[in-house]
């Protein structure tokens, strides 16, 4: 393939220790995605691993024309791996799963019918008969679904699933950071796009451990909070911040103002009342809640401003004559 080759589909897998399941997920992506008629390369990102998942990266890449290779220096995490994948990518659609076969090749050409027949610019998987420990992955992640839907108000039955398909303009749209790559619906649907879902099989797994344990409840509370922020308040951190602030200054200052009608009026000594103590205490963080708003006002600016990124997003533009002018 030359640098000028630019195949229709990529689809792109972060490994981490996937040495035993390596041969094995690349001969069924060459399987299910051969058959297609359709011009593609597989992106494989070695997230830094301890085994021998590059060397088998390096020797399947030598023979295989499709494959791309993305040696990571060192550990950096799911999504930090799924955006080096998005940035060495060339496809007009991009299709991520997870490399230890637990999501089934076989599948992608589900999600590329979806997506082209409901003209989606998303679609993700669902994993109906998920085949985990229903302790420390089903039930946390059944809880975690429910919550992320009704926080986002993208109703996925799965979000944790890594199988899904974008269209190239929906990535290019986004930054990913921490571990945002669990709200990618989410985020999308943040810029606009139109998202569905698919059921898609689910297998036991049968090399190496699982990366994932109870502890990353909190994490996903934490990246959830984010997300909520963003879809919310991401151009005008003022409201909420500003609010918040009007709140706590009020409060202080009408206890502040109480606390001195009874020093006036009724010689009341307040030098020991807890209620002086509250009322510094709401005006100091009413002020801090005001400059934190009016910081991150401008923080919100450069971020917008600094990339050239617009507070909006155009699907496409009709003129006269019925053409429609391309979305850059």
């Amino acid at each position: 393939m030359t640098a000028e080759f630019t195949p229709s589909l990529s689809v792109v897998v972060p490994l981490y220790n996937e040495e035993g399941s390596l041969p094995h997920l690349i001969e069924q992506l060459l399987a299910a995605l051969r058959p297609l008629g359709r011009s593609f390369e597989i992106v494989l990102v070695d997230d830094g691993s301890r085994d021998g998942t590059a060397a088998v990266l390096r020797d399947h890449v030598d023979r295989i024309p499709e494959l791309v290779a993305v040696l990571l220096r060192r550990n950096y995490g799911q999504t930090a791996a799924m955006a080096a994948g998005f940035d060495a990518s060339r496809g007009e659609v991009i299709v991520t799963l997870d490399g230890d076969l637990q999501n089934d090749p076989a599948d992608i050409p589900l999600l590329l019918e979806q997506l082209e027949r409901g003209h989606l610019d998303l679609v993700s998987g669902w994993r109906h008969q998920r085949q985990d420990n229903r302790v420390s992955r089903l039930l946390p992640s059944l809880l975690a679904n429910r919550l992320i839907a009704r926080v986002t108000g993208v109703r996925l039955h799965d979000y944790g699933c890594s199988l899904k398909a974008y269209r190239r303009e929906v990535v290019a749209d986004m930054n990913l950071y921490g571990e945002l790559h669990r709200f990618l619906p989410a985020l999308a649907y943040i810029e606009g796009a139109r998202i569905g879902e698919v059921q898609v099989n689910h297998h036991p797994r049968r090399y190496g451990q699982s990366k994932y344990g109870i502890d990353r409840t909190f994490r996903v509370l934490m990246d959830l909070l984010t997300v909520w922020f963003m879809k919310r308040f991401l151009t005008r951190p003022m409201h909420v911040f500003g609010f918040a602030g009007l709140v706590s200054l009020s409060a202080g200052l009408l206890m502040a103002l109480w606390l001195v009608g009874e020093k006036l009026f009724l010689g009341v000594d307040i030098g020991n009342r807890p209620l002086l103590l509250l009322a510094v205490l709401a005006i100091l963080s009413g002020v801090q809640l005001f400059g934190f708003g009016l910081l991150a006002e401008l923080q919100m600016r450069t971020y917008h401003e600094s990339q050239g990124r617009p507070i909006y997003r155009v699907r496409n533009t009709l003129r006269g004559g019925g053409v429609a002018a391309p979305v850059g």
